[in-house]
Parts: structure tokens; C-alpha cells; sequence
């Protein structure tokens, strides 16, 4: 998995991209959460929860279906959140759908159940270019993390960057004109 710092890139490109208006601040935080909120299985391994499990790490909870569950339950807050309930559903869903493509472009763990609970099957994207982070934060802190943090940065964090950068473009060009 990419660290739980880039989780949230893809959300704030989305809220930088599209501005405070129609991403306001608590939108955007809550979009954060919920890029990071699939990884709430990695508990399991305490529990005694098999990695392969349909409840195991980068199972359901890493799923298409859980991330539009996730959406869902987001947008009956919509008015508390400040945008429209189709805004806060879009955003939620990409949010949390991110988390498991990020973690299918990583060069470890046994892939992603994106069609859980209807499949355990796991996949990869053809692409594995991020290196995979430890879930150990002591492991992160070494030489090793420098190298994931250097990988994260090219993958994620620039990809990013330029998404939300072409937002904002785009945004003052349809306002000047």
C-alpha cells in the first residue's frame, strides 16, 4: 500500500482542482478520512484475520461497493458538509475508490478484491510502480521509507499535483471569459 500520507493526495487535488466552493473545507477533510478508511482492516491482522480473507487486508473494505457504501453514507450529510448531495457523493466515492487503485499500482501484497463482496478475486493494475509500504512504522522510518516516500512522491503526489493545478487553470480561464 502506498503510506496513509498519500492516501489523501487524490482528495485534496480533487478540492484544490476544484475549488472551495464547490469542495468547501469539511467536504475535503472528510474526503481524506474516507481515502484512508480502507485501511481500517489492516486491524484484522490483530484479530487473527487471514490476509486472503474477503475481511482481510485490501479486501472488502478496498472495494468498489464498499467505497460506494462509503459515498452514500457520506451524502445523507451533504447540508452539514456544505456542497450538494451529488458533489459529496462524487467526491466520497472517488476518495475512497482511490485507496484501493493506489494500492493496486503498488509492488506488493497479494493485490485488490475490487468486486468484493461479490468476489475475492485480487488484482493488480498492469502498472505496479509505487513501492509498497510497510504497515510498521518503525520499518517506515529507515532507509527503505526514504525510498517509498521518493516513490510516492513521483506517483502520487505529482500526478496530483498536476491534476489540481489544471483545476485551478481551468477555473480562472471560465472565469475570465
Amino acid at each position: 500500500m502506498p503510506s496513509v500520507l498519500s492516501h489523501p493526495a487524490v482528495p485534496l487535488a480533487i478540492a484544490i482542482g476544484l475549488g472551495g466552493k464547490t469542495v468547501p473545507p469539511r467536504l475535503a477533510i472528510v474526503a481524506c478520512v474516507a481515502s484512508a478508511v480502507p485501511d481500517l482492516d489492516s486491524l484484522g491482522y490483530m484479530a487473527g484475520v487471514p490476509y486472503s480473507s474477503p475481511l482481510g487486508h485490501r479486501g472488502f473494505t478496498h472495494s468498489l461497493f464498499f467505497a460506494f457504501l462509503l459515498a452514500l453514507l457520506a451524502s445523507a450529510f451533504a447540508g452539514r458538509l456544505g456542497a450538494s448531495l451529488s458533489v459529496v457523493f462524487a467526491v466520497i466515492l472517488i476518495s475512497a475508490a482511490s485507496h484501493g487503485i493506489l494500492d493496486a499500482m503498488t509492488t506488493g501484497g497479494m493485490g485488490v478484491a475490487f468486486f468484493s463482496p461479490f468476489s475475492n478475486a485480487r488484482y493488480f493494475l498492469p502498472w505496479r510502480v509505487i513501492l509498497v509500504s510497510p504497515i510498521s512504522v518503525t520499518r517506515f522510518l529507515s532507509e527503505r521509507g526514504t525510498a517509498i516516500v521518493k516513490s510516492e512522491l513521483l506517483w502520487v503526489w505529482l500526478p496530483c499535483a498536476v491534476v489540481a493545478t489544471l483545476g485551478v487553470a481551468v477555473r480562472r480561464v471560465v472565469r475570465v471569459a
